[in-house]
């Protein structure tokens, strides 16, 4: 019986390539064969260093995620690749088609025809694996609702940090300040065309911040996966204004500081997550809408640019290594099968 490649976290900086059987899909199920996943550099490393809520669902409104979170995990979400074999009852206009779906990291896996989504025309495999972040991007923004005018602040810039300043960069704002530690995201972030892009470690930063946003940011947001950067959103917020958190923290401890300025300042902090739509639009949005959004903004924003490494699966654990070690040298890894 063929095999395949299935990435597993197995511990704390534990990664396993395992082999595993490969039957014929069952019938109204599609064998697709993976080319590439796209690794998170925030859920993933998240499982990675075991900072995950252990027993929560990973999650629930992706079939293939509905696991709990716990040792040993097949995890990721961002794979592309092409219908290798049809399992009965499924047309054979499916075969050789090139699909994206939310599959962890394996060189083959079962899906039903409503659980992939066909790649348009001209789309690169690549592009194709920014989807969901994009996605993500598409949410944030739609959350945040940024206004004609407005000076907005991005804490950041980490593949879905960038995708949303690209989204953001397109809006008639005033101002578009973005914040992140590591060079080669500032400069990814700078040919954006933001107004500027801030190392939160440089020396006079908080002046700089000042002096870009002098009555603060009416929008702001905290992607950066980095607890105290929510306070920093807080703190850089005018008065009345909005802080989107995008970060999902995991089990890492979150001290915001709330009293003093914040209690006087009625700003309001807006928790932004993608399985759901906010209710205030579920009227006219619904995900099939915004998936549409997504591919448009992809087709605009190009973010195959931002692929800095790509590892064989079977090289899987020197590829989170990196993340983990050397974060400054990466953007967006890859993982080939």
């Amino acid at each position: 019986m063929p095999s395949r490649q299935t990435v597993y976290f197995t511990g704390p900086r534990r990664i396993e390539v395992r082999e595993e059987a490969l039957p014929a899909p069952a019938t109204g199920r599609m064998l697709v064969k993976t080319h590439l996943s796209a690794i998170s550099t925030g859920t993933e490393m998240l499982v990675y260093r075991g900072q995950f809520p252990h027993g929560m669902a990973v999650d629930e409104s992706i079939p293939a995620l509905k696991k709990k979170f716990a040792y040993p995990l097949c995890y990721g979400y961002a794979a592309v690749g092409h219908v290798a074999e049809l399992g009965k009852g499924v047309s054979e206009d499916w075969l050789g088609r090139a699909v994206f779906s939310f599959q962890p990291h394996t060189s083959h896996f079962y899906a039903s025809p409503e659980t992939v989504t066909l790649l348009p025309a001209g789309f690169s495999l690549e592009a194709a694996a920014f989807l969901p972040n994009t996605e993500t991007a598409v949410n944030l923004a739609q959350d945040g609702a940024p206004i004609l005018g407005e000076n907005v602040l991005v804490f950041g810039q980490g593949v879905i940090g960038l995708l949303t300043a690209a989204l953001l960069a397109e809006f008639p704002l005033e101002s578009l300040v973005t914040v992140d530690p590591i060079a080669c995201r500032r400069s990814a972030s700078l040919a954006l065309g933001v107004t500027a892009s801030l190392d939160p470690a440089a020396a006079g930063f908080k002046d700089r911040l000042s002096a870009l946003l002098p009555l603060g940011a009416d929008l702001s947001y905290e992607l950066s996966g980095a607890p105290s950067a929510l306070n920093e959103a807080i703190a850089a917020t005018r008065f009345s204004g909005r802080v989107v958190i995008g970060s999902w923290y995991g089990e890492k401890p979150v001290q915001v500081e709330l009293g003093g300025a914040f209690h006087r300042s009625r700003v309001r902090l807006l928790s932004s997550q993608v399985s759901s739509l906010a209710p205030e639009l579920a009227g006219r949005w619904d995900k099939s809408r915004r998936f549409e959004t997504a591919w448009r903004a992809l087709e605009r924003i190009r973010p195959e640019k931002w692929i800095t490494h790509r590892f064989p699966c079977e090289r899987a654990a020197e590829a989170y290594a990196l993340l983990d070690e050397s974060p400054s040298e990466t953007i967006q890894v890859l993982l080939d099968y």
